[in-house]
């Protein structure tokens, strides 16, 4: 499993002096990155195929709290793709020194063409990496219906309603 060490810094702290959620947002992120790139699957590839990550939904669920003092290592995994590698889904854990799992972030996305800024299956040699990737034990192959699986659809208001305030 892949996993980064970071230092908790001053700026990734709340007012309550915890790490605040915008903190483990970015460092999720940074993690993924961290993964794909090391794979071959970076912003050079990106840019070569114009593609790139979209998020279509992060969960964090915290058991508990995070302090400056101790640095923290989060982990990635590949939980998820479609058969063409247009979707995908990650898990994150966050342990602290000791080993104790602090909080887990579940995201899913997409690639996006940035020509057409639409969501793309992935070009065959960007396939072959990810698919070159280990994945968790509970992956699976993942649709765009699992992609709203929360329930969760626009809901557009009318010109009416939007004068209204």
């Amino acid at each position: 499993m892949y996993s980064r060490r970071f230092d908790v810094r001053w700026s990734d702290l709340d007012a309550n002096r915890h790490m605040a959620n915008s903190a483990y947002q970015n460092f999720m992120s940074h993690t993924r990155m961290a993964y794909l790139i090391e794979n071959g699957f970076g912003h050079k590839e990106m840019e070569q195929y114009q593609t790139g990550p979209i998020i279509f939904n992060e969960n964090i669920y915290y058991f508990k709290e995070i302090h400056q003092g101790h640095p923290i290592t989060v982990t990635c995994e590949l939980t998820g793709m479609s058969d063409d590698g247009g979707l995908f889904s990650f898990r994150h854990d966050f342990y602290d020194h000791k080993g104790s799992n602090l909080a887990r972030g579940l995201m899913n996305g997409a690639w996006m063409n940035l020509k057409e800024r639409r969501i793309t299956s992935l070009h065959k040699d960007l396939l072959a990496r990810i698919n070159d990737l280990p994945r968790a034990a509970d992956f699976k192959t993942i649709q765009l219906k699992d992609t709203r699986a929360h329930g969760q659809f626009p809901n557009d208001r009318s010109v009416n309603e939007q004068q209204e305030g």
